[in-house]
């Protein structure tokens, strides 16, 4: 799963605004589509980028595939169990 992340692009920023109720709706309606979705979190002086990782998760019930960088990969859990 990880590389298939690898390859797609980030398709969500989030910027200093932080994690707002559209952000966690755009996650929910990109990973009905793609069942992985790429997430650019911008630098922060307010929280660390796993900080924002885990509260993404927990917001959106999706699992963190991988944190590399500024980038998260979320997907939905149904995915691990079929690997």
């Amino acid at each position: 799963m990880k590389k298939q992340g690898s390859r797609i692009k980030s398709t969500i920023h989030i910027g200093k605004e932080g994690i707002t109720d559209g952000v966690i709706e755009e996650i929910r309606l990109q990973i009905r589509k793609n069942k992985l979705v790429k997430i650019r979190i911008l630098p922060s002086g307010e929280r660390t980028r796993d900080e924002m990782a885990r509260e993404l998760e927990k917001r959106t019930s999706l699992t963190i595939v991988e944190i590399r960088g500024n980038t998260v990969l979320l997907s939905e859990e149904s995915l691990f169990e079929v690997e």
